[in-house]
């Protein structure tokens, strides 16, 4: 899929965007002056809401040592009868502040009394700079507006609202039986596995009783959000949910839980092509009979390896760096490289086997070109101008299982953003 512009993105997401039978949702823009430096400041709430409350939820939480006060709520609040919505604010993150839990409990508690409904019910969602106190007084003044917008209809407008750094707006949607699965995601830099700097939201119309719900959840996430990397940070306020309204009936658990996986892939794919001065996506493919945590250490120390991405942001075919980031992570590890049965493909191009490289220039001028037609231009946003892929298949071994990991290159751009990201 390719986009000219943020219109035909748009008219693309629009028909992924409808919500689900039973929920609702609504978004208001605020302005605030924050303590923390001088000048007004902009900030969107959202609200996610079911028309019940549903037992049928679940979510995965950061497991950052530093977590925000949404997320220590959120921890808690998954073991309560029931959930009937999250308030999700972009600006702030509420990590690091005295009294950021009794700001998120105070700013639930005043939405409940405008919807009604039990503020045990309600969980929040934050995200932004951390070490900011949430402007409470004036997102309590905005509660009643945003609970009395909220509306059936498309989600577009949260995706949107929810958004720091992002280049773009992610919603993606599956069809499964009578119902559907939509979601919606926001991540853009502190991405690292363990889920990313990176809310995600997840409404459904299929019933799912909440243990399969939970661990199908679990499962998807693990295998996707949780294998997607940017820069190596992991956030404070990683929150990824899943809610059930139940009002279309069940699918089955196999076909529920490949139509989840399919989305939550997608989803994955989309935050890292979002991200910040993100100019090529790579996939990686690690197959092997190693243990698992060998495996994922070793892919999750190649992705996130300076050297290889910022020669892919060069498109330059420097592979001799992926084979070093390899050897690195397995030799610290204690592994020996199986070296006659190691081989490397770059955009399905065999660049290693039997021992040694096997590259010339018609290759590596292949592999360049290759390099390029997977880029596109950072500092375009608003819409993904293409879902290309830099695909890199690694074989470590005689065959074994096969771990998927996405990452991303190193752009001029990313340093210049993060840079200024509180300017």
């Amino acid at each position: 899929m390719e986009y000219k512009s943020k219109e035909a993105y748009y008219r693309d997401l629009s028909k992924r965007a409808a919500l689900p039978e039973g929920f609702l949702c609504s978004t208001l823009p605020i302005e605030f002056m924050p303590a923390e430096k001088p000048g007004k400041a902009k900030m969107n709430l959202s609200l996610i809401f079911l028309e019940e409350a549903t037992k049928n939820f679940g979510a995965c939480f950061t497991s950052n040592s530093f977590p925000g006060a949404p997320v220590l709520i959120g921890r808690k609040r998954l073991s309560g009868e029931s959930i009937r919505g999250v308030l999700i604010n972009n600006k702030i993150a509420n990590v690091g502040v005295s009294g950021g839990v009794d700001d998120s409990l105070e700013l639930l508690a005043e939405l409940a009394g405008h919807i009604p409904c039990a503020s045990e019910a309600l969980l929040s969602a934050s995200t932004g700079i951390i070490g900011w106190r949430l402007p409470v007084k004036e997102m309590k003044a905005a509660l009643p507006e945003l609970a009395a917008g909220l509306r059936p209809g498309s989600i577009l407008p949260v995706a949107e609202a929810v958004m720091t750094t992002d280049t773009f707006a992610k919603i993606r949607k599956v069809n499964a039986g009578s119902g559907s699965i939509v979601g919606i995601a926001k991540g853009a830099g502190m991405i690292e596995p363990n889920l990313a700097t990176m809310l995600v939201f997840i409404m459904t119309d299929l019933h799912v009783k909440r243990e399969e719900l939970r661990s199908t959840f679990s499962r998807c996430v693990s295998r996707t959000f949780n294998r997607i990397t940017i820069d190596g940070d992991q956030s404070t306020s990683d929150m990824a949910l899943i809610l059930s309204s139940g009002l279309k009936g069940a699918v089955g658990a196999e076909k529920f839980e490949e139509a989840l996986f399919s989305l939550c892939s997608k989803l994955a794919a989309d935050i890292v092509r979002s991200g910040e001065g993100v100019a090529h996506v790579i996939h990686l493919k690690l197959v092997s009979e190693l243990p698992e945590k060998i495996v994922l250490g070793a892919g999750k120390n190649l992705i996130n390896s300076p050297l290889v991405k910022t020669a892919v942001y060069g498109n330059d075919p420097n592979v001799g760096r992926i084979l070093n980031s390899l050897g690195d992570y397995l030799g610290n590890s204690g592994v020996a490289i199986d070296n006659e049965n190691l081989s490397v493909h770059l955009g399905g191009i065999e660049i290693y086997a039997n021992g040694g490289f096997c590259l010339d220039s018609d290759k590596e001028e292949k592999l360049s070109h290759y390099l390029k037609e997977c880029s596109f231009e950072p500092a375009v946003k608003g819409y993904p101008q293409h879902e290309r892929s830099v695909e890199l298949e690694i074989l470590l071994g005689k065959g074994g299982r096969s771990y998927e990991f996405l990452g991303a290159d190193l752009s001029f751009e990313y340093i210049r953003e993060n840079a200024e990201y509180r300017s």
